[in-house]
């Protein structure tokens, strides 16, 4: 399953989408769902202790200006990637 986080961290259920990530799984961060991959975040830190990939959309880090402030231990993709994980997928839920 690939799951988008689209909107703010701080501002959504994150506890329940926690709850439904399993071994396969993708998390894209994209839009303002950026902000989870900030360095040394509790919300990173949550992510990263789950069973699924974690990966962020690089243009939408770009447009935040936050280069600088994501961890390098979340990958980056370009739309390619972000399509390559949609192909990947056949399911898809946005959060």
């Amino acid at each position: 399953m690939l799951y988008t986080l689209l909107q703010s961290p701080w501002q959504c259920d994150m506890e329940s989408l926690l709850l439904l990530l399993q071994e396969g799984d993708d998390v894209l961060l994209l839009q303002d769902g950026v902000t989870a991959a900030l360095e040394d975040s509790q919300m990173l830190i949550k992510l990263s202790a789950s069973p699924a990939s974690l990966w962020v959309l690089e243009a939408d880090v770009v447009a935040r200006g936050l280069v600088g402030q994501i961890s390098t231990k979340v990958p980056a993709l370009d739309y390619t990637g972000f399509v390559a994980l949609t192909i990947k997928h056949q399911q898809q839920v946005a959060w």
